[in-house]
């Protein structure tokens, strides 16, 4: 009978599945005759050597948990990357518990930490990764999500869906705001299922390129044609990480900038919905249409949901192959799944050699599944410049001349990406 044991962390943001990946990977451990370490609200206390908050897991404290959302072991943003000895707390700290492998549940921040502590061990403890986050921006291979994003685009499409009826029924604008700090996936993903009139990621705007005004226009000019086309009503879907798209002078006319233990600004001081809102409505105001918006966040909603049977399977396999993985011998790797099948990924792949962090996957605005969502979105197009009557349609309804409409908008579709071409990317032609 091994007398290893095992130590499970969470870090970072909720995401639906959490506890799923803790029973799993409790269960298998408990089955191999290990015992397991439950480390409450992640590397908070123990980089810094405190143990108070550690305590078994047994069978009875995870044999149902996989149905529910949050985390039986909190978690933190707590970042053990800052200082040496904080990773060296951490391995002393879990030697003195016996501990001799971890697994940490986490997105990207989180990711980076297990790695420096499986760097800081050097052996003496295994350490493998499971990713984890909302925002499915982990690097991992392009048809894998990391667990919890479908069950938030789920029930975030269930709240749009609630809400586009809503805005038909008062013929008003919402301004929904999805989680997403770097990548748009969420956002796209809750946009595209639901048929949302638009949505704006920063995938489309690349760093700093975006100005708070382009952002505004893009929306006007949706509104706009909207209300040509006889309907003053809609839902726009915005990626919460356009904020970082934005140029400093004018994140300093949002709010007062904070950051978190990583490094990263703290989007819930910069409500980037109401700033849009509100500098729309200015914008609206200065042509003479009159309309309603409503600014709404659908974050945290989403994070602590019970996780769908997708997930459920998904981070059962994951908590599984975790453990397995680790008393099998393995060390430092995040754990995934693709095709079906196990496959380890070594922390040094992670690592994006420009930046010295874990690798961020972004939305990829060239492939045909998003080129599909642009055109079903409901926004100025290149082709609308193009059409007289449409150009004199848009124009009447925003109380201007039609070169006047072009000087101002026409801008929006400079960098408009072709039209989609599927047989002749492929070399197909027709019969």
């Amino acid at each position: 009978m091994s007398k290893e044991k095992l130590a499970i962390l969470v870090g970072g943001g909720p995401a639906p599945g959490i506890n799923s990946v803790i029973s799993a990977a409790t269960i298998r451990a408990l089955l191999q005759g290990m015992e397991v370490l439950g480390i409450r609200d992640g590397f908070d206390k123990i980089m810094h050597g405190r143990t108070e908050d550690v305590r078994p897991l047994k069978l009875e404290d995870v044999s149902r948990i996989h149905f529910s959302g949050g985390s039986i072991l909190g978690t933190a943003r707590a970042n053990p990357t800052k200082k040496e000895e904080y990773l060296e707390n951490i391995v002393q700290t879990l030697t003195k518990l016996g501990a001799t492998q971890l697994i940490t549940i986490g997105g990207d921040d989180t990711a980076f930490s297990a790695m420096k502590v499986a760097e800081r061990a050097a052996d003496r403890i295994r350490v493998a990764h499971v990713p984890k986050t909302i925002d499915n921006d982990l690097d991992l291979d392009p048809n894998v999500d990391t667990f919890g994003y479908q069950t938030a685009r789920h029930l975030g499409v269930e709240l749009v869906k609630n809400l586009m009826v809503d805005a038909k029924t008062t013929s008003r604008w919402y301004f929904v705001v999805a989680m997403g700090r770097k990548a748009g996936h969420l956002a796209m993903g809750i946009g595209k299922a639901a048929g949302a009139t638009l949505t704006l990621i920063p995938e489309e705007f690349p760093r700093h390129k975006a100005t708070l005004s382009m952002l505004v226009d893009t929306l006007t000019g949706a509104i706009i044609k909207r209300m040509a086309e006889g309907r003053r009503n809609g839902v726009a879907i915005l990626a919460e990480g356009l904020v970082e798209s934005l140029p400093k002078e004018d994140l300093a006319t949002l709010g007062d900038a904070e950051y978190d233990e990583h490094g990263h600004l703290r989007f819930a001081e910069i409500d980037i919905g109401d700033a849009l809102k509100t500098a729309t409505n200015q914008r609206l105001k200065a042509l003479g249409i009159k309309t309603t918006i409503v600014s709404k966040n659908i974050g945290y909603e989403l994070r602590c949901a019970d996780p769908i049977p997708f997930d459920i399977e998904y981070t059962r396999d994951l908590g599984y192959c975790a453990a397995k993985y680790l008393f099998s011998g393995g060390n430092a790797a995040m754990v995934s799944l693709q095709g079906g099948n196990f496959v380890p990924i070594p922390f040094s792949q992670m690592l994006d050699p420009q930046t010295g962090r874990t690798k961020v996957r972004m939305v990829d605005i060239s492939s045909t599944r998003y080129a599909i969502a642009r055109r079903y979105m409901i926004r100025l197009r290149r082709d609308d410049f193009e059409d007289p009557a449409t150009m004199a349609r848009f124009a009447a309804v925003a109380n201007l001349s039609v070169d006047e409409f072009k000087r101002q908008f026409q801008f929006l579709v400079e960098h408009e990406a072709p039209p989609l071409d599927l047989l002749h990317r492929h070399g197909l032609t027709h019969n």
